[in-house]
């Protein structure tokens, strides 16, 4: 054990080694504190920090230390965090007044630095009634992962060192302790700039810079200590450096010479300034000259202070006083630091100067232009014709940077556009200017400014275009819609409205521009009205009768509204169709239109049968009417000859109300000789006679083209030869007449008879098809389709007979 005094504390270090204790690897540190008896006055190194391996076998030793206590003391392990049960109560063991303490693993202890790698235990030590908290930082590490840096530099807190102010240049104070066996390692000093020019060698050893440290009393350097091996691993520490004083010189001034500026117009018994020297207990005195008439100083806090009134009409040599200020240790007089103090007394600056105009009262438009002068100021000074002033403008209630005045010396101009048109306008702009004269104190006048700004009309009304929708049935007196008109002139949108309306149909309130229709519209005579509206502003300028004016064209779209039926072309239909066997075989189209809407889409009507329509032999599909097969069997279903259908015609139009129309159409069925459903009924088969096939040809005549040509040209060469003998002989023309005339007649004759023979053959044909048909008919009974081929045929149902068709 080394024991070691240092002012009256006795303090104890131990070390053990590696068989002993502990086992921190290569290097064994123990913490030990010995304190005076009966107390615990100083528990250094406080907290603890302890690394141990993870292999740390039960029941070893973490953690030594020892005290002083004149009364049985008790040690106890208040708490580990995070909470474990791998470390045992403290025991102690000693004799009189000295114990030693130590900290152990329990047997139930199992290490894993992956898992936990800090504890933090604390310690509650009691002696004579007082309770102290002993705070011990275990650092678990792995087993080959022994720690390169030790000591309580390398701690959270750090460490630190005091020095006196006068050591030696590059004298050793500190010296940083690493493992045992560690090379190839390198310590440097990462410190920031102001921390001094300490180094740090080789062997750990912190030296002081190399230009010392004098006046550097008080100070704290902290200084970063990175020490780094071969391997990649490293620490970091942190060491404080304090100064301290000299002791032997402990009074100083920081400066030599100090120089204070006072009126001549000081009472006595006022303060004049103030020195200050270093030192815990510091007195003040002056020592030159003694006395001193004119100034005292107090010794408590070196305030100097005037003891008779400074007249220097009176008393001229008091305009510059030096004297000496000595600062002095009163238990130690012969530390002591002296100070040279000039005080120089000014001449008193009586009156402010004097400006005409003393006030400006002025009135300017809103459009004067920037730089433009608004006042020139002419200042004196009564106590002395040599002054020279200074000049402030000072604004009020103005926060924007850029200011509306300027002042160029003594010349008052305007620095930005006063603009009466803003959301807030500034009708007056009130200012000081400061006139400032150069004596000693300085005096200063006061200009006040008072400008107020007029309107004026800069800029036209406008409104934007707009488009506006109204229905057509809006009763009288409906709000359209607001012209919303603007003015960028103050007061905004002070405007008044008229519209240039030839229909009369709208009118607008000259004051809000709101748009009212007066008479009713019609979509389908009118669907579209452009209208001009005129904006002329008011009250924008002090001369009433200044105006200005602006239009802008407003667009009322009418919107259409389902007022009128639908209009069928035409209302009434009278048709006559035969009663054929046919099935959707169409009737007639019903051609509708809306006036609402001229251009009609597919779907614009719905058509619906509401009349008229007995056995439901038509139906519509859309505009399209249908039948389907009549029947005029005596012993079946018989249909009526005539039908008068009422088809109801409706819009289907967006909005409503929808209306509709009714379209007559009278039908007249003229019944076939033999109408029988034959869709699905196969006619009954008596026996299945040999089928009787009629076979009729039929004479006509078709003239092939180029006969037609040739007969046409003909004609064509005849006409022109007899136009050529007129013209060439008009003596015969009579005659030519007369024999033309003739053979004319012989050819229409022979042309007639020739057409009458014709015509006859064509009756007598026709009237011999006629019988035929009269004859099949009276045949062939009945009408079928053959469900293979899909023809249709003629058969007689009492002889089985057959005839295509």
């Amino acid at each position: 054990m080394k024991l070691l005094c240092l002012g009256g504390l006795i303090f104890a270090l131990e070390m053990w080694g590696a068989s002993g204790l502990l086992n921190f690897g290569d290097c064994k540190s123990l913490v030990h504190e010995l304190l005076s008896p009966g107390t615990i006055q100083a528990l250094r190194g406080l907290p603890w920090i302890v690394n141990i391996s993870e292999k740390q076998a039960p029941g070893s030793v973490i953690h030594i230390f020892s005290f002083n206590c004149s009364c049985p003391p008790t040690v106890e392990l208040d708490s580990v965090n995070p909470p474990s049960s791998f470390f045992n109560q403290p025991s102690f063991s000693g004799y009189y007044t000295q114990y030693l303490a130590k900290v152990t693993l329990s047997s139930a202890a199992r290490l894993d630095a992956q898992q936990v790698n800090h504890y933090q235990l604390n310690l509650k030590l009691t002696c004579m009634g007082k309770k102290w908290n002993l705070p011990l930082s275990v650092e678990v590490f792995k087993a080959h992962d022994h720690p390169i840096c030790l000591g309580r530099v390398f701690s959270t807190a750090g460490d630190k060192v005091q020095v006196l102010e006068t050591v030696e240049p590059q004298s050793l104070i500190y010296v940083v302790l690493l493992r045992r066996g560690l090379t190839g390692f390198k310590m440097m000093l990462t410190s920031p700039r102001d921390a001094g020019s300490f180094s740090i060698n080789e062997l750990g050893q912190v030296l002081t810079p190399s230009q010392g440290l004098i006046g550097s009393a008080y100070k704290h350097f902290l200084l970063k200590i990175l020490v780094t091996d071969g391997q990649g691993s490293s620490c970091q520490g942190t060491l404080t450096v304090e100064v301290l004083p000299n002791p032997s010189n402990k009074v100083s001034f920081r400066i030599q010479f100090q120089t204070f500026n006072i009126s001549e117009d000081l009472e006595a018994g006022r303060m004049v300034g103030q020195v200050q020297a270093n030192g815990s207990r510091v007195r003040y005195e002056i020592t030159e000259p003694v006395p001193c008439p004119l100034y005292s100083i107090s010794s408590v806090d070196g305030l100097i202070r005037t003891t008779a009134p400074l007249d220097l009409g009176r008393n001229p040599g008091a305009a510059v006083t030096e004297i000496q200020v000595m600062a002095y240790d009163p238990f130690q007089p012969s530390i002591s630091a002296q100070l040279s103090v000039t005080i120089n007394v000014l001449p008193t600056n009586t009156w402010a100067p004097r400006c005409t105009p003393a006030l400006l009262v002025t009135q300017v438009p809103e459009t004067i232009p920037v730089g433009s002068i608004l006042m020139t100021l002419a200042c004196s000074d009564p106590d002395s014709s040599s002054s020279t002033f200074h000049y402030q403008l000072r604004h009020h209630n103005e926060t924007k940077s850029n200011h509306s005045f300027r002042l160029h010396g003594p010349v008052l101009e305007v620095n930005s556009a006063l603009d009466y048109d803003s959301s807030a306008p500034s009708v007056q702009y009130r200012a000081t200017i400061l006139v400032t004269d150069s004596g000693q104190p300085p005096q200063t006048s006061e200009v006040p400014v008072l400008v107020t700004v007029t309107p004026v009309n800069e800029y036209a009304p406008i409104c934007p275009s707009h488009t506006f929708r109204v229905r057509e049935d809006a009763p009288h007196g409906t709000l359209i819609g607001t012209v919303l008109g603007s003015d960028r002139d103050y007061p905004p949108n002070s405007i008044e409205y008229h519209i240039s309306d030839s229909s009369g149909n709208f009118y607008i309130d000259p004051r809000s521009g709101k748009l009212h229709l007066l008479a009713s519209l019609d979509y389908e005579k009118e669907k579209t009205y452009m209208l001009v509206i005129f904006l002329t502003d008011r009250d924008q300028e002090q001369d009433s009768t200044h105006h200005r004016s602006g239009s802008c064209t407003i667009t009322i779209e009418v919107q259409n509204v389902n007022d009128y039926a639908p209009e069928c072309e035409p209302p009434f239909q009278e048709i006559t169709i035969s009663s054929a066997p046919s099935v959707n075989a169409e009737v007639t189209r019903l051609m509708c239109s809306d006036r609402d809407r001229p251009e009609q889409a597919p779907g614009a009507f719905s058509f619906t049968i509401v009349g008229g329509n007995s056995n439901g032999r038509f139906y519509m599909r859309d505009n399209i009417l249908f039948h389907d097969v009549f029947s005029f069997q005596s012993n079946g279903l018989l249909d009526s000859h005539t039908y008068e259908l009422l088809v109801r015609v409706a819009d289907n139009g967006p909005t409503l109300p929808l209306f509709s129309t009714t379209a007559v159409v009278i039908v007249h069925v003229i019944p076939w000789m033999t109408t029988v459903p034959t869709a699905s009924t196969k006619p009954p088969m008596v026996s299945s006679p040999t089928p009787l096939l009629v076979t009729r040809i039929e004479d006509y005549w078709a003239p092939e083209a180029w006969f037609v040509v040739v007969l046409t040209v003909t004609g064509v060469l005849l006409f022109t030869i007899l136009g050529w003998l007129l013209c060439r002989w008009p003596g015969r023309m009579a005659l030519s007449q007369q024999t033309h005339g003739q053979s004319s007649q012989t050819l229409l004759l022979d042309s007639t008879r020739r057409n009458e023979n014709s015509t006859g053959d064509l009756r007598k044909k026709k009237n011999d098809e006629t019988s035929s048909i009269l004859s099949l008919q009276q045949q062939f009974d009945g009408r079928a389709q053959d469900p293979v081929t899909g023809r249709d045929y003629l058969f007689s149902s009492s002889t089985g007979a057959r005839r295509w068709l």
